[in-house]
This record gives structure tokens, sequence and C-alpha cells, in this order.
């Protein structure tokens, strides 16, 4: 009962008292170090959650957990990083509704990743995005081919927005089923609709090999103006 009652122990761990100055210099390190680690990481990496949503759970959690567990953590320490990320809360947030810049540099923007039936190259590389983990995000919202989306978007939140073409209005497209798409190659075998296996291009092109006026790819697959079934 006695060790229970050592306050000094409990709270301080018997550091100095002094030591909460560097307890809070260590959390605003570590909480931008968090932040721009996850910033780094892009958006797929903390689908659902914003990044500045994850930098503040994975913060609280840890300064949370360690006095629970550990006996050399101090439970004053611990409560002062949970203040100083609470403050940093506050700031940024502030920060955000004051400064467009700020905030997308946060939490980042809205991106349009498909246009009219085809990928907008320049966005698609940016954000990184793996084809097989995008071309997954639209079979599951039944697509078959891009020549049925008109738009698709990279929200902030790392989630896939997809608008589409009515059934009159729907092109021929790059197919997105594993079936097609791995059908794909530099040689045309016969003419047709073909459709850029990077971005998507759909043209007519004769037999032989040809080089994508967009992305500058020579890859083909053949392309489909199948219906969208719901």
């Amino acid at each position: 009962m006695n060790n229970f009652l050592e306050w000094d122990r409990i709270f301080y761990n018997d550091l100095p008292e002094n030591f909460i100055l560097e307890v809070i210099f260590r959390s605003t390190i570590m909480f931008l170090i968090l932040l721009l680690t996850l910033k780094l990481a892009g958006k797929r990496g903390v689908k659902q959650l914003s990044i500045f949503e994850t930098v503040i759970i994975i913060a609280l959690g840890s300064a949370a957990g360690d006095p629970m567990f550990y006996e050399d953590v101090g439970i004053l320490p611990a409560g002062v990083v949970c203040m100083v990320i609470i403050i940093l809360y506050r700031l940024v947030t502030w920060l955000t509704g004051q400064s467009k810049v700020f905030e997308e540099f946060i939490e980042g923007k809205t991106e349009c990743i498909i246009k009219e039936g085809k990928f907008s190259v320049t966005t698609f590389e940016k954000e990184s995005l793996a084809q097989d983990e995008f071309f997954s995000e639209l079979r599951i919202k039944s697509v078959e081919h891009l020549g049925q989306v008109k738009n698709a978007f990279l929200e902030t939140s790392g989630d896939v927005s997809v608008f589409f073409y009515a059934d009159h209005e729907v092109l021929y497209g790059l197919p997105i089923l594993p079936s097609l798409f791995h059908k794909k190659s530099k040689t045309i075998p016969a003419d047709g609709v073909y459709s850029c296996a990077f971005c998507g291009h759909t043209t007519n092109q004769k037999t032989g090999t040809a080089v994508c006026e967009i992305c500058s790819k020579e890859e083909w697959v053949s392309a489909i103006k199948t219906l969208r079934i719901t």
C-alpha cells in the first residue's frame, strides 16, 4: 500500500520538475514529425481519416497508453503531452481557417483522377496511386470500363467519388476487368478501337504498333462499350 502512495514516483517518476519543459518541447517536435510523415504517406495511406485527425489519434493514444502500462512513465509528463497536443490541435485548426494554402497543405485537396473516360495523367502520377488498387475501387462501384465514367475524384479522405455517364452517353473505354485488361499488348492484332493501358486514351488504331499521343506509352487494350449494370 505504501508503494501506491508514492505520489512523486507516480506523477513524476523521480524526474526533476523542469523536465516538464523538455516534455513540451519533445511533444511539439514529435507532433510535427508525425504530421509531416503522414503527409508524405499520402491520402491512400490514411484512408477515411484526414492526415491531421490521424496524427491526433496516434499522438493521444501513445501519450495515454504509456503511463497505463509502464511504471517508469510518469502520469504528469503524459498529461502535459496531452495538453500540448490539444493546444497544437487548436492552433492548426485555427491556421487552417485563416489560410487556404495551409489548409490544402494539411488536409490536401480533392483531385480529379478520371475526366471524360480517361485518366488525368499528371494527377494520377502525383498521387502515386496503384493502378490495380484504383481499378478495384471502381469495380466495387460496378464499373466495367472507363468509358462509363464521366468524372472520378480522389477525396481528401482517400475515398473515390465517381460520376457516371447516362447509358446513351457511354463511350468506348479501357476495360478494367482483369480478364480483359491483362490482354494488353504492344502489338495491335486487328483494326479497331483501342485504349491506352496507362492513361485510358481511346482511339481507332490500325494493325501494328502505336504510341499513345497523350502519355507516350505503347501498350494497348481492345476497348469496350458495354452499359453499366446496377
